[in-house]
């Protein structure tokens, strides 16, 4: 198997146009999905054309080697995963080949996420039809695999009703247009056996395909049927790898509503909501989705949509329906006179903010539902059926009921496309024991048999995969099961495609739904012992990698701080979710054996800025820059590290060292010959300009300050972080004459101290807990008096917040120093100080580990009531991160990610517009990206505007050269 594997690799490198990986990283990263399961593929191909992805395909022909296509890889049902070579389209082959406005119309590349489609078709007004709520990175590949649908679906219809046309490519290499009719080149032979095989089946088809919305388990063969077109297209829309591989598709594109309107109605429960859905319909909604108690309770305890959810009426069931119109004002009466209909526990929203906060409630659904505080952890298996809307209610309770029968109802949320009768919801199957496997296995086959019992489908858009491809026979009865057997067999008669996955050509039946589980009753990763603490996880970093549900959050593309590296590389690896899954491999063993030095997961984290924005941003809160921390420090151990971790690590040593004679290192740095040596020496890379030293450290200079103010408010300890001591003191110093004229008095630590941050990024943390617990005994006095901490530098507040806690969680003072700690505008905000007018365009960027931990709120509230005209840049990071950007190697992925949005963001902004960076890292990346803009702390802009300054003049900073190089560097 080595020796054919490793011809298959050779001959896969030599012909195709793309990445070609078979190293036990990358298998290892593609052997799951979002679902319960898990295979490792053969080898990974990221094809850079269409013409590459067939040329793939043909290697494997040569070679008898399976064959899997790949699309956002959040599938939930199994169906992405097998002993394959998996093409994954992402990456290169997301090309918009044509839009035609006229015929309303595009033909696109099976990579293309969704979302930036739209954006395309937007520009003719229009849109693609179905709207799943992974829109923003689900690619129309993965669409087309499962048949998808999403809210859209209530007006729109299944992808399924919007293919015009497929391009396709068979197993064997016959090419051909799939479509209406059959379509434009497809094989003599296959269209006659399909014929062939409509005409004896028809009947059965016509008895046993159940007339519900969202029949989505199943082949299609009800397309192939005369009155329906006999439409290949459709028919292979949904079939899950298992019989083409798509190459183009020719979709249909709707109007997009003019205006929209929303109206969410409460009911005592979830079940009487589900009955009110038949009186609405005949209203017809654009969407109509239904949201229990429970997935409310559970957003309220992850601290998800918390505006939203203030937002819905009383109740304990919801149903939000929404209405599209030419006109706001069609819009508001359609959901007016639904409202008026009903009339009971309703709230109507016409505000596109709120609207979309609404949605967002519904959208969060499955990472709401997942990973849940104080609850048993939950799984898919069974989170997609679907029966006729009218039934709704009546299945609701049955499925509830068989849920309180097996112990499972109590942690499964009932939420879903209820206009079209789909119910999702995950259930706390027990996924690690023998028993806990057979329950899982017989409660899925009873409720099976319980929505066949409705006349409804297995699956109503995720799809079957392995999770229910055994179940059919329980849908469709023994009479049809060869239908399915003899359509594969007309195009994948050697069983290449997606092997094993719904239906064998023997009639044999497929994976068992409970095999090839991802964890098992043979599931015993090892748990090694940490130096974090990991509260979330019951203290177990097994656990904590072990909660990526793999939904793929951290590959949308716009919105949010998640996940830069991977908007800059559109790699796999290189997402949360990449290395999240590299790390449970890693625990796991098989795959990745050598543990703590694996090179593979070494190289994921090495693009990993740790800004700390999955932590927030991903659904399950995933805190990859903690784990990244973790891995270094065990990694390392015992062994050399990158220069940059002695250099960059130990930063706040060497920036005392150099406050004896900044002038001097500030002139070394300026030496062409000299400044190249340093940056060699300390792993940094070359195209960095060296931030300067200032003059005088700010904490040295206090000793001469003479207090303002009565210090009414009491006082306060300032944090004098390295960063802000040692290249930036007129941050500081405009800070204590804010707080002395805000009435606070201010006072420093009495010795040096350090948060450890630095030490901490590059995972060096047992030097950490030493800097931290001798930051502890310093501040023991301040601490237990209950004084305060106000912190400049977003980064190291964050340290006190979060990281410092979960290193040393039995530490009192380390627990008083996180309840302590305060950014300037949350002391500001808390003690209702009245801010200076600040009449002016501001345009702020949010550090990534304050967006994370501490949040932008108080910050707005403050900069909103001194009336600034402020716009909160959602740009993600801005690529420096700390070390990040100053490392070797590093310099284009930075680049990359301020490129993103951020420098964008700013070049458009307008030429008056102060700039609000509370970040070191920011306000550097800025200046040193040569697009004219200084930016400042919230310091410094409340003291200036404090003491009247001349409008737009800007604070004192150290100076930095400008770096001639071109900013525009890309790597995607």
């Amino acid at each position: 198997m080595a020796s054919r594997n490793l011809l298959l690799e050779r001959e896969l490198r030599r012909r195709v146009d793309g990445e070609v990986r078979f190293d036990d990283g990358s298998r290892a990263m593609y052997s799951t999905d979002a679902s319960n399961y898990r295979q490792v593929p053969t080898g990974v191909v990221v094809p850079r054309t269409v013409d590459a992805a067939v040329e793939a395909v043909a290697v494997c022909r040569e070679q008898d080697v399976p064959v899997l296509s790949r699309g956002g890889g959040t599938s939930l049902a199994g169906q992405c995963c097998n002993a394959a070579v998996v093409i994954d389209w992402s990456k290169y082959c997301r090309r918009v080949v044509q839009i035609d406005p006229e015929s309303r119309t595009a033909i696109v590349e099976p990579g293309i996420v969704l979302d930036v489609l739209n954006a395309r078709a937007h520009e003719y007004g229009l849109m693609v039809g179905p709207r799943p709520a992974t829109h923003d990175h689900c690619t129309i590949g993965g669409m087309l695999g499962n048949n998808s649908c999403g809210s859209t679906a209530q007006a729109y219809g299944k992808m399924s009703d919007n293919v015009l046309g497929l391009d396709v490519l068979t197993y064997g290499g016959a090419r051909f247009w799939a479509g209406p009719g059959g379509g434009d080149g497809l094989p003599y032979e296959m269209k006659a056996r399909l014929r062939d095989l409509a005409e004896r089946y028809g009947e059965e088809i016509r008895r046993r395909f159940p007339d519900i919305p969202r029949r989505v388990s199943g082949y299609n063969l009800d397309a192939l049927l005369p009155e329906n077109g006999f439409d290949l297209a459709n028919a292979l829309v949904g079939s899950e790898s298992t019989l083409v591989t798509i190459l183009r598709a020719r979709l249909r594109l709707v109007e997009e509503p003019k205006a929209r309107a929303l109206v969410v109605f409460g009911y005592p429960s979830i079940f009487e909501a589900a009955d009110a859905v038949p009186t609405i319909l005949p209203h017809r909604p654009l969407a109509l989705e239904g949201v229990d108690d429970k997935l409310v309770s559970f957003e309220k305890r992850k601290h998800l949509n918390a505006e939203a959810l203030r937002l819905l009426p009383e109740g304990a069931g919801w149903l939000i329906v929404q209405f599209g119109g030419d006109t706001e004002e069609e819009a508001h009466d359609k959901a007016q006179a639904l409202a008026d209909e009903l009339g009971h526990a309703v709230r109507y929203f016409d505000d596109p903010a709120h609207e979309d906060e609404l949605w967002q409630v519904r959208e969060a659904g499955l990472g709401a539902t997942a990973w849940v505080p104080l609850e048993h952890d939950t799984w898919p298996g069974w989170e997609d059926s679907a029966v006729a809307p009218e039934s709704l209610g009546s299945y609701l309770r049955d499925l509830h009921r068989l849920q309180e029968e097996y112990g499972y109802a109590e942690a499964s949320a009932l939420y879903g496309h209820f206009g079209h009768g789909c119910l999702h919801t995950r259930i706390s199957f027990d996924l690690v024991t023998a028993d806990g496997i057979r329950k899982y296995r017989e409660f899925v086959e009873r409720a099976a048999d319980l929505v066949v019992s409705y006349n409804g489908s297995l699956s109503g858009e995720h799809g079957d995969g392995q999770a229910r491809g055994e179940l059919w026979p329980t849908m469709f009865g023994p009479d049809l099961m060869p239908a399915f057997a003899e359509f594969k067999a007309v195009f994948d008669p050697r069983e290449r495609m997606n092997p094993g996955k719904l239906v064998r050509l023997s009639g044999a039946p497929p994976y068992r739904l409970d095999e090839n589980l991802r964890l098992g009753a043979d599931y015993a990763p090892a748990d090694p012992e940490t130096h974090f603490a990991y509260p979330q996880d019951h203290g177990s970093f097994a656990r904590a990698a072990l909660r990526c549900v793999g939904v793929g959050k951290c590959r949308h593309e716009a919105g949010g701080v998640m996940c830069p590296s991977y908007r800059a590389t559109r790699e796999e690896k290189h997402s949360t979710r990449g290395r999240a899954r590299l790390l449970f491999e890693m625990l796991d063993g098989s795959v990745i054996t050598d543990g703590w030095r694996s090179d593979a997961v070494a190289d994921a984290l090495d693009l990993c800025l740790a800004c700390k924005g999955c932590k927030s941003d991903c659904p399950v809160n995933v805190d990859m820059a903690t784990y990244k921390a973790e891995f270094l420090s065990h990694h390392y151990a015992g062994r050399l590290r990158p220069r940059a971790h002695y250099s960059m690590g130990w930063l706040p040593a060497w920036a005392r060292l150099a406050a004896l004679a900044p002038g001097l290192v500030n002139l070394a740095a300026r030496t062409p010959s000299l400044d190249a040596l340093i940056k060699r020496l300390g792993g940094i890379a070359p195209e960095r300009a060296l931030p300067a030293f200032a003059p005088a450290r700010f904490s040295r200079a206090f000793r001469r300050h003479v207090p303002i103010g009565d210090g009414h408010r009491g006082e306060v300890l300032l944090w004098p972080d390295t960063f802000t001591d040692n290249f930036h003191p007129g941050v500081a110093v405009a800070a204590v004459r804010v707080l002395e004229r805000a009435g606070f008095s201010v006072r420093l630590p009495r010795a040096a101290v350090c948060c450890g941050l630095t030490w901490i990024s590059t995972g060096q943390l047992g030097v950490a807990r030493r800097v931290i617990e001798r930051t502890s005994r310093v501040l023991r006095e301040e601490i237990r008096a209950g004084i305060p901490v106000v912190g400049l530098e977003p980064s190291c507040t964050a340290v006190f917040r979060s990281d410092a806690p979960d290193l040393m969680p039995h530490d009192l003072d380390v627990r008083r120093l996180r309840d302590q700690t305060r950014t300037l505008a949350e002391l500001l905000d808390e003690h209702g100080v009245e801010p200076p007018p600040l009449d002016r365009e501001i345009v702020a960027q949010p550090h990534c580990h304050q967006h994370a931990i501490m949040r932008f709120d108080a910050d707005r509230r403050l900069l909103e009531a001194a009336g600034a005209r402020l716009t909160v840049l959602d740009a993600g990071c801005c690529g420096l991160a700390g070390n990040f950007g100053f490392e070797d190697s590093h310099f284009a992925v930075s680049m990359a990610c301020a490129e993103d949005a951020l420098l964008p963001a700013l070049r458009a902004a307008p030429e008056d517009a102060l700039v609000l960076a509370d970040g070191f890292s920011c306000r550097t990346q800025i200046e040193q990206a040569g697009i004219g803009r200084r930016p400042v702390h919230l310091a410094e802009a409340l003291d200036e505007a404090w003491r009247a300054a001349v409008s737009g003049a800007l604070p004192r900073q150290a100076r930095r050269a400008p770096v001639p190089v071109d900013r525009t560097t890309r790597t995607r």
